[in-house]
């Protein structure tokens, strides 16, 4: 299938034309629509991680780790959430007008080891790591991971409040294109930030959703450029799921290399002309 990026002058690499199979495990929340009208509308979220998107068969994500940020810019609750076996599932009311960031994230330290034959695994901040003094178990590898799952709904007209970054890992900042404004034939905008700064040459990849039921997957991938942008122009509408990640040395915690590591990943919504 051909697929549907382009380059403009605002990317500094050329889109490549990867077309292979994706068969990593990736993280996605759906919403069952991205724009409605009228009052009290409702909303309902799948959330998996899985092999071919948006197809669950790997497992659920815990519902709890979901959060919304409403209209508003506050924070604003799920319902009716269920954890099954491949897919969670659960409700969102749109009681406000205006856009709903919908994500699940995790940011802090993780450490690994072993003990005889037991693999051991351990998450937290790095006042606990320290507490616990796990820097000093023998073998450890130590990793600082950011990332952020997200996706957005609008009720009527759209607005930016839940949309501001967090200046905290990789993160797509808005302010080019709303993400629930997009439609076949149009080019989108958007740039790539990094701890609150533009996050060039970066790679972005980009899949239409339903890849199961293609020969190719159609990744394709983009490279920011120096202002952290990358432009996508949107042949088909769909359900798209773009994801980044960088990674770096971070130093060393009590003698013990650390990684840092972040991603982010946003599923999109591109509707007909």
């Amino acid at each position: 299938m051909k697929k549907t990026i382009k380059t403009t002058a605002l990317a500094t690499a050329l889109i490549g034309c990867a077309i292979q199979p994706a068969l990593s495990h990736r993280a996605w929340l759906l919403p069952s629509t991205t724009v409605l009208s009228g009052e009290n509308t409702w909303v309902t979220f799948d959330a998996a991680v899985s092999n071919n998107l948006f197809f669950a068969n790997h497992r659920g994500v815990d519902p709890e780790s979901v959060q919304v940020i409403g209209p508003d810019g506050k924070a604003a609750s799920i319902q009716n959430a269920s954890q099954g076996h491949f897919r969670s599932t659960f409700d969102l009311e749109l009681s406000q007008e205006g856009t709903y960031q919908i994500f699940s994230g995790r940011d802090g330290l993780s450490a690994m080891w072993k003990e005889g034959d037991e693999r051991k695994r351990w998450r937290g901040t790095a006042e606990e790591l320290a507490k616990e003094g796990l820097a000093k178990k023998e073998g450890v590898r130590l990793s600082e991971n950011v990332s952020r799952v997200v996706t957005f709904v609008t009720s009527g007209k759209p607005n930016k409040e839940a949309l501001k970054p967090t200046g905290k890992g990789l993160e797509i900042v808005f302010t080019h294109n709303h993400p629930n404004d997009l439609f076949a034939g149009e080019e989108a905008t958007f740039t790539l930030h990094l701890n609150g700064k533009p996050a060039a040459a970066t790679e972005v990849t980009l899949v239409k959703g339903n890849d199961r039921f293609r020969n190719d997957a159609g990744e394709v991938k983009v490279t920011t450029n120096e202002k952290g942008e990358f432009s996508i122009t949107w042949k088909e509408a769909g359900r798209y799921w773009i994801n980044a990640s960088v990674s770096a040395d971070g130093g060393e915690i009590d003698g013990v290399p650390l990684s840092k590591r972040s991603s982010y990943t946003a599923t999109l919504e591109v509707l007909p002309e």
